[in-house]
């Protein structure tokens, strides 16, 4: 068996030119265009790269992009006073702090300070209750993005055994608890259990999210089961160079899947892309209004 690549550029795309085709509905609805407040404190190479992409994409889905970048000095009372002032903004309809932030804050408060209706990140102890117990919220982008590229892939998940390797709040338990709406029978995977590689060969869905190069290999998993590899790890290429790499081994368990992600251009493209989705829903729902279907 060879699997089939599950490719995440082209489900990304057309989510975004669905976010992009909304946002004119918005506008006519409300007079403006959904915003939304990106801040960085510090100069984290990774965390510039990443506030830059979100920017130039908020911009080129016809939404107003705000970007905060305070200095790596910045105090915990001066980044909240500012959340403050982005909760009471109307024209900001999602909020997103960069993780992760400079020793001196404390990112429990940091998060639990923005308004949960514009917690574009689906961090906020509110959203994570309210999908615990069904209700709508704002979902965490990852796991959101990879249930979109779930459901493409093989329509309905009723019955399915999914195994979530991972227990992270940013992932797995979030992808837990939306495989768990779709009603699929879900098991949580982490470091402590017992014969790992049995737990996850029973599973339709695997979901990889542990950040640990190549650990699940082909053996480890069900002939013909649907592989989500979450992870990006940077690994030695050899001669001083490095190469991106899942949290799955791709060669060996594209020998034995049905379907799998690649890294890059799997679940990676989708977290920005759903970051715009969450960002139109966010803003439907403060006006009172209803977002359209296919998001």
């Amino acid at each position: 068996m060879t699997a089939a690549t599950i490719d995440g550029k082209v489900f990304a795309e057309g989510l975004r030119e669905r976010v992009a085709a909304a946002v004119p509905d918005f506008q006519a609805a409300t007079g403006r265009a959904p915003g939304l407040a990106v801040v960085l404190v510090g100069e984290d190479p990774a965390s510039a790269v990443y506030v830059r992409s979100k920017g130039k994409a908020t911009l080129a889905a016809g939404m107003e992009s705000f970007e905060h970048r305070l200095d790596a000095t910045t105090g915990q009372d001066d980044l909240l006073a500012l959340i403050g002032r982005l909760n009471a903004d109307e024209a900001v309809d999602g909020i997103l702090v960069q993780l992760p932030l400079p020793p001196q804050i404390d990112e429990k408060a940091v998060l639990a300070a923005i308004d949960p209706d514009k917690d574009v990140d689906g961090f906020h102890v509110v959203n994570a209750g309210r999908l615990a117990v069904g209700e709508e919220g704002l979902v965490p982008c990852t796991p959101l993005g990879c249930l979109m590229l779930l459901k493409d892939r093989l329509g309905e998940l009723s019955g399915l055994e999914a195994v979530v390797i991972g227990r992270s709040n940013i992932v797995g338990k979030p992808m837990a608890q939306l495989l768990l709406r779709e009603s699929c029978t879900v098991t949580i995977a982490h470091s402590r259990t017992r014969d790992l590689p049995g737990v996850v060969r029973r599973a339709d869905i695997v979901v990889a999210a542990v950040g640990r190069p190549e650990m699940v290999t082909g053996d480890w998993l069900k002939p013909g089961a649907t592989v989500i590899d979450v992870g990006i790890n940077r690994i030695a290429a050899g001669e001083g160079k490095t190469r991106l790499v899942g949290d799955v081994d791709f060669a060996s368990a594209a020998a034995v899947a049905g379907a799998i992600t690649p890294v890059p251009g799997g679940v990676g493209p989708m977290t920005i892309a759903v970051l715009l989705r969450n960002t139109v829903v966010a803003a439907f729902a403060r006006a009172g209004l209803t977002a359209p279907a296919g998001l």
